[in-house]
């Protein structure tokens, strides 16, 4: 790795990397034991050099940790997810223009943009497409109430 990382970053930058969903920082942890991570400290020290590179991104959301798939993070440190809040699944979208309209905005207001993590929350493709899941009927529901 070009970024000097430590053993154990580069151990949980991997593990993130395999596992191509969102941990915790305790989920890390209980993985990484036989690795010789005993206390949370070492993971979460891990974590802030790795969000610092821009290699993961931590979701506020889930209070849980993903590794980047893209490596634009490095010029703007922004980055935009679509959570599905049926089944959990989480991509990383790449939208150039919009990191580009929040520079020209937060520039516009005189205000240094360091980074940036947008969480869009909703249903994935295949959970709209599923016959009649539990959140579909919860949305029809609120709809037919309003």
């Amino acid at each position: 790795m070009d970024q000097n990382l430590t053993k154990k970053e580069e151990i949980v930058l991997n593990l993130l990397k395999k596992r191509c969903t969102p941990l915790s920082a305790y989920a890390l942890l209980a993985e990484l034991r036989d690795d010789g991570f005993r206390a949370p400290l070492q993971v979460y020290r891990a974590l802030d050099k790795l969000i610092a590179l821009h290699l993961v991104h931590k979701l506020e959301s889930m209070n849980s940790y993903i590794a980047c798939c893209y490596d634009h993070h490095a010029q703007d440190g922004s980055a935009t997810f679509t959570i599905c809040d049926h089944c959990g699944n989480v991509v990383e979208v790449e939208d150039r223009p919009l990191a580009q309209a929040m520079i020209q905005l937060t520039g516009q207001l005189d205000f240094v943009l360091r980074h940036s993590t947008i969480e869009m929350r909703g249903l994935c493709h295949r959970c709209i497409v599923a016959k009649d899941p539990p959140v579909l009927r919860d949305l029809k529901r609120a709809a037919t109430t309003e």
